[in-house]
């Protein structure tokens, strides 16, 4: 069964919290659900903590908890003490019957810092990277003991951004360790999203439809921006938007010879200011649908 969902931040950014302030929370959860007919949402700073409450506000609006980012810090603390900071975020999906915990390593990320460049995000070592997937690997084995499925969001930023890191990671985790595949962090972090979606099918569990605006990426690299620079100059956007350089069909024909179930969700952060959301997260989700059921996921 496919379930389409977004995500908060094409309303109101997480990681810079004035992009989208003046919006409501009851707008982005009117639009979302009863406008555009999302099937759920994830997680946002808007969101109430408290499991029961969050899911009776997204239930009032049509809407699942899908699931939601979750900061690991492994490469500077154990795994005994990431599987005791996971405990409310665990909880909020369980209680919300959420089958994935998106994963990604912040312990030095920059993603989140306006005014550090992409370009000198943190790398690892091979070495560096064997080590810090089988402590990712044994997490995954806690969090599967619980019935919740680890599955790790390469990110522009992080230690996981080119293909070459992704394929790494991959080959450093075993089975408890899963793929959340985004197409625009892909396309954005030097790979094709095709290759490297057919290299790793088999452990996508979470799907991704972002897209990227091709010359802004360009210009992000060139220029030395920050990854929210970039956002707001607009280097991501939705599927369909002629804007965009992400062909999804032949995505989404992998997934359907794969028997991919779950989530797709539109992850797309631009300036609400500047890209209307109703009428971009509308195109998203109106192409996703057509291009699944050419591709007989639905």
């Amino acid at each position: 069964m496919i379930y389409f969902g977004t995500n908060p931040i094409a309303w109101a950014n997480d990681d810079d919290r004035s992009i989208g302030e003046g919006i409501a929370t009851s707008r982005i959860l009117d639009e979302a659900g009863r406008q555009i007919g999302f099937d759920g949402i994830e997680n946002g700073h808007r969101w109430p903590d408290d499991p029961e409450a969050l899911r009776a506000l997204l239930a009032e609006y049509g809407l699942k908890f899908i699931s939601g980012w979750y900061s690991t810090e492994l490469l500077i603390r154990s795994v005994e003490d990431e599987i005791a900071a996971c405990q409310a975020h665990l909880a909020k999906l369980k209680h919300n019957g959420c089958k994935v915990m998106i994963v990604c390593e912040t312990s030095n990320a920059i993603h989140g810092d306006a005014g550090r460049a992409v370009n000198d995000r943190p790398v690892l070592t091979a070495a560096e990277m064997v080590d810090f997937g089988a402590k990712l690997e044994a997490f995954a084995a806690y969090l599967a003991g619980e019935g919740v499925t680890l599955i790790y969001h390469h990110h522009m930023g992080t230690i996981v951004e080119t293909p070459e890191e992704i394929d790494a990671l991959m080959a450093a985790t075993g089975p408890a360790t899963h793929l959340l595949f985004d197409a625009g962090h892909c396309a954005f972090g030097g790979g094709n999203p095709e290759a490297v979606l057919a290299r790793h099918i088999g452990r996508v569990r979470h799907f991704h439809a972002k897209n990227i605006r091709p010359d802004v990426v360009a210009r992000v690299r060139a220029e030395g921006l920050s990854f929210l620079q970039g956002v707001l100059a607009g280097a991501f956007t939705v599927p369909g938007d002629q804007e965009g350089a992400i062909d999804f069909a032949p995505l989404l024909n992998q997934l359907a010879k794969a028997g991919y179930a779950g989530w797709i969700v539109i992850e797309a952060e631009q300036d609400p200011n500047l890209r209307n959301p109703l009428l971009y997260q509308t195109l998203g989700l109106a192409t996703l649908k057509r291009l699944a059921g050419q591709a007989g996921l639905l």
